[in-house]
């Protein structure tokens, strides 16, 4: 993908994720001047050790994206079996799948950055034990839960600590509301896409109908006006002579 090509997708990307960003999650450019470098922030989902947490991630973006997976790593320390020290993630979807039906990588250029940090906050709720990063972390995990979800808490509390992140939070929350704004009202809602075609159709068919059935009624009703008014304009000439 050419540079201007590459240039021009981030900034759609970037612009769906302030407009319609994903609950809990929040993107922005590093720096105006290079939208390739990307920071975001995961907030961490509720019944889990990192609930109310606030993650920070560093997105680099390559020249060949979308072709070529970005680079993800975590800013904030994490206690996951599939996160190390150095905040590199250990996740299907981030790796680009190598020629042949073997390929274990789950990257395809329809993603985009909005999927990868929705991926990522999945895989904090949902740790995967059979891919570990981790291997002392992963082993806790596995053998002493009760133990692990204290210590997720512990690092969440230290190193994710909501309070002394209180401007970034708010700012990923508010971006994540669910619910219609006062902007939007008075506009018409968007179409379910979890409907099928067939079913859209014939709900923009009923439209169509009611629509057209309203303007027949009208049309009626001038019509009722007008024989009125002439049968007055008859009675009054009749009353002259």
């Amino acid at each position: 993908m050419s540079n201007t090509a590459l240039l021009k997708r981030l900034q759609r990307e970037l612009q769906l994720l302030e407009c319609e960003p994903p609950p809990g999650i929040s993107a922005w450019p590093k720096d105006g001047n290079k939208i390739t470098e990307i920071e975001a922030c995961i907030i961490g989902a509720s019944d889990t050790p990192y609930e109310n947490g606030v993650f920070k991630l560093e997105i680099t973006v390559p020249e060949r994206y979308p072709f070529q997976p970005p680079n993800v790593r975590f800013m904030t320390p994490i206690y996951h079996p599939n996160i190390d020290d150095s905040g590199r993630i250990c996740l299907d979807t981030l790796v680009q799948p190598p020629k042949g039906p073997d390929g274990q990588g789950a990257w395809t250029p329809s993603l985009n950055i909005s999927t990868v940090l929705s991926t990522i906050q999945v895989l904090m709720s949902h740790p995967n034990p059979t891919d570990p990063l981790m291997a002392d972390i992963n082993e806790v995990f596995v053998n002493n839960h009760a133990r692990f979800v204290e210590t997720a808490k512990q690092w969440t509390q230290r190193y994710a600590n909501e309070s002394e992140n209180a401007a970034l939070a708010a700012r990923t929350r508010k971006r994540g509301e669910v619910g219609t704004s006062s902007d939007d009202a008075g506009k018409p809602e968007k179409p379910d896409a979890t409907e099928p075609p067939s079913k859209r159709r014939r709900n923009a068919n009923d439209e169509d109908e009611a629509e057209q059935k309203r303007k027949d009624e009208g049309e009626d009703e001038e019509e009722d006006s007008e024989e009125e008014e002439d049968e007055d304009d008859e009675e009054e000439s009749e009353n002259e002579d």
